[in-house]
Order: C-alpha cells, then structure tokens, then sequence
C-alpha cells in the first residue's frame, strides 16, 4: 500500500508497476525500458521490448486455404494481400481474389478499363494458334488439364492469372531431356504463338527443362488477341535453360501473362522479356529457388509508343541459401501517353543465407508525353548474405553523349539513334542466338523510324 508521505509521481508510478507482468517491477536494468516505456509496451497491441511483432505471414486456416490450394514448397494457398512479398494471395480460384479496383499494390499503375475483360471467368475465345520448330529430341505436345504435370512451378497470385487457369483446356508441354545439349542456333525451340482473335481468351504454357540439359526456348507472340497467358517453368538440377518471351503483337492486343519459373540446385536460368507491341501487356515473371547453387539472371527490353502501355512485375524468391540472381531491365518510349511500369520484387528470406543478388531498371524518354514508373522492391529477413542492391533511372538523352557524338561529325539525328541502340543493345546481346538478336535490332530500328527520332 503506498504511504501518505509518496509524491503524486511517486504513486503514479507505483501504479505502473503493479500494472506490469511479473518480473517488471524488479530493480530495472542497465538499458532496460523505464516502468513508464515499459507499461506502455504492454498495452500496445504487438509490441513489447523488442520492438514490434509483425503479425503472422501465413496465418492457418487463412482465405485460401483448403481447396482452393494445392501442395506448394512455399505454402501457397495462404497469404496476406498488399503485405510483404512472402505473403502474397496465391490460389487456383479466381473468386478467392477480390475484385479488381485499382487501388491494390499490383494494380494501381494498370489501367483496368484496357483488359477488355482478362478479369473475368469468361474468357470463352480460342487459345493462340501454336507453330513449333524444334529439334527431334525434344518433345513438344498438347495435352488435356488434367495432365499431371500441369502445376508443378508455381500458382496463381493474382485474379487475371487465376481465371485463366480456371478457363483453359489444353496446354503446350515442352520437354527438354536430360543431358541433351542443346547450345547450337540450329536446335532453339521456338513456339510461335499468333492470336485467333479479340474474344477474352487463356492459354497455358509448360517448358521442362530435365537434369543437367543445356536449351534454349522462344515464345514469340504476334497477331491479334485478348489473352491471358500461364507459362510454367521448371528447371531441374543442374541444368541450363534460356526462355526468350517476345510480345510483337498488333497494335490492338491485350496480353497479360504470368511465367513463373522454380529453378533447381545449381541449375541456371536466363529469362528475357522483349516488349515491342500490343495495346496493353502486363508480364509478371516469377523466379523461385529450390535447390542451393542456383543462378539467375532476368532481363528485359521494351520499346513503348504513344498510347501502349507496357507493364513488367518480377519477383524473385530467395528462399535457400547460396543463391545467385541478376536482373536488368530497359525501355525507351516515345510518343503522347506512352506509358510503360516496372516493379521488381526481390525478397531474401531468413534461410537464404549466402545470397547475392541485385536488380537494375534504366529507362530512356525520347518525346514528350511519355512516362515511365519504376520501383525497385528489396526485403532481407537475414544479414548473413553476400550482397543485395538495387538501381533505378529514367531520364532522358544525355548531352554529354550527344555532344562527344556531335564534335565528331555526326549529325544529331544520327547521334541519336546510336545512343539509343547502343542503350538497348545491352539487353538483345544477352539472347545469344545471332538471328533473333538482328531480329530485334531491326525491330529497335522500326522504332525508331516510327518515332522519326
């Protein structure tokens, strides 16, 4: 009981003490909280001396749980939306997802009223006709849903790839053997993908690469279509795979299409992405680690004019120790209402000990009228890694370039088609095969020509 004699703070503070769990009251440590901190930490909801307890990623028995999951390395099926990247929505249902407004993380740059109805369950129109050429060896077949092979790389995180996994009815498996060596330009697989039509439509995409192969796999998209896409990636251990996605649709198209990859130990993917035409394209590449060693780089060219809009949302999920990943992205635009999004996610999780990892967006602006939105996302849940760093710019000529160019005689149109070749160069080079790279340089060159840059 306190005694007549104790000062009001004295009382107050008597007070607090008997409020604190046992244990608090004792004689407090060298940079022990004082009784006040203390009561205070208390009666705050998620916090005590250590600071603030974030609420559980993975809650059980959360929105999509039960049968609207499937057995997943990463717990898939239960998550928190907008939260941090490790607690992302992801299920096989288009109704566990809300409605799209615009106001989420992964939307607020989209603009909705373009999908012509990739948002939606019905997505009745035929899938992209397909056009193959390969090598004998590897196998490339249509096969019903049910195939068992179909959801081994990753699930569904948004609404637009989930209704297509919900409307789709066969699926494009392409199979890579193992130990097959398939480095030469003569053996790339390349699928040919021309769209069959304006009507909402989905199609779905399986590449296997098998243990210790070594290939390279082209998607090349052209025509016109709505469509919203799945591409599975699975590379096993210790192989080597490049999977080149070209969008050179017609100017009308909406494409939205989420690849996920789940790379194996110390296997090595290269993923590149080439946006060059369509109304709306929305990419959202996804790499995963499941096995130590692995090494992945990411790369991606977009080339914008006015009014496309050309949206690119990676992840990459460090979720093992002794990883690798590299991850470069540029674009130019030009044009009134050119507008292209990048949004690069990459998250180190606790047990990712080792990591080295970095992400790079450049972004070049030509004309007036153009706009480029860039985030570079990093989450690090362990200090015990080799490095982590990211880099953002968008900016337009340099006149420092353009002036070196100019004081040799070349004329400033000139000067600058070079600087911007020479800025997109970086990322064609990557594809090391001879006749794509020409390919898309005539195709940067289109560009230009278009723009009357």
């Amino acid at each position: 009981m306190a005694s007549a004699e104790m000062t009001q703070e004295e009382l107050a503070q008597e007070e607090l003490a008997q409020d604190l769990v046992p244990g608090q009251a004792e004689k407090a440590r060298i940079g022990a909280p004082t009784p006040l901190a203390a009561s205070n930490l208390r009666r705050i909801a998620g916090m005590n001396e250590e600071g603030e307890q974030l609420s559980e990623i993975n809650p059980a028995g959360g929105p999509l749980a039960g049968a609207a999951t499937k057995s997943h390395s990463h717990g898939g099926g239960v998550g928190v939306p907008d939260s941090s990247r490790a607690g992302r929505l992801t299920s096989y249902k288009s109704a566990d997802f809300p409605a799209i407004t615009g106001r989420e993380e992964d939307w607020r740059f989209t603009p909705l009223k373009r999908l012509r109805g990739l948002d939606k369950v019905e997505l009745s129109g035929a899938a992209p006709t397909l056009e193959v050429h390969k090598p004998i060896e590897v196998a490339v077949e249509t096969v019903p849903r049910t195939d068992p092979r179909i959801g081994t790389a990753g699930i569904p995180e948004d609404r637009v790839s989930a209704a297509a996994w919900e409307a789709f009815t066969e699926a494009v498996i392409v199979t890579i053997p193992t130990e097959y060596d398939g480095g030469a330009e003569d053996k790339v697989v390349t699928l040919t993908l021309t769209g069959a039509g304006e009507t909402p439509a989905a199609s779905h995409v399986l590449v296997h690469a098998k243990r210790f192969s070594r290939s390279v796999v082209v998607l090349d998209h052209r025509g016109s279509a709505v469509v919203s896409e799945n591409v599975e990636i699975v590379i096993d251990d210790g192989a080597q795979l490049t999977v080149v996605s070209i969008q050179d649709w017609d100017d009308t198209t909406v494409h939205a299409s989420s690849q996920q990859a789940k790379v194996g130990r110390d296997a090595k993917f290269k993923h590149v992405v080439i946006n060059l035409g369509g109304d709306l394209v929305r990419i959202t590449p996804s790499t995963r680690f499941a096995g130590t060693g692995g090494d992945v780089e990411m790369y991606g060219l977009y080339f914008a004019d006015a009014g496309q809009h050309f949206e690119q949302r990676l992840f990459v999920d460090h979720a093992v120790p002794n990883c690798k990943s590299r991850v470069t992205y540029k674009g130019a635009l030009q044009g009134k209402d050119a507008h292209t999004v990048w949004v690069g996610d990459v998250l180190i999780r606790k047990d990712a000990e080792g990591t080295d990892t970095y992400e790079m967006n450049r972004n070049l602006i030509l004309t007036q009228g153009a706009r480029a939105d860039s985030v570079p996302n990093l989450e690090i849940e362990t200090g015990l890694i080799e490095g982590a760093g990211h880099a953002s710019a968008t900016g337009r000529f340099d006149d420092e370039q353009l002036f070196y160019l100019q004081a040799r005689g070349i004329p400033e149109d000139v000067a600058r088609r070079l600087v911007v070749r020479g800025f997109l160069n970086e990322v064609i080079q990557q594809i090391k095969v001879p006749a794509l790279e020409e390919r898309l340089r005539e195709a940067v060159e289109h560009e230009l020509n278009a723009g009357a840059l």
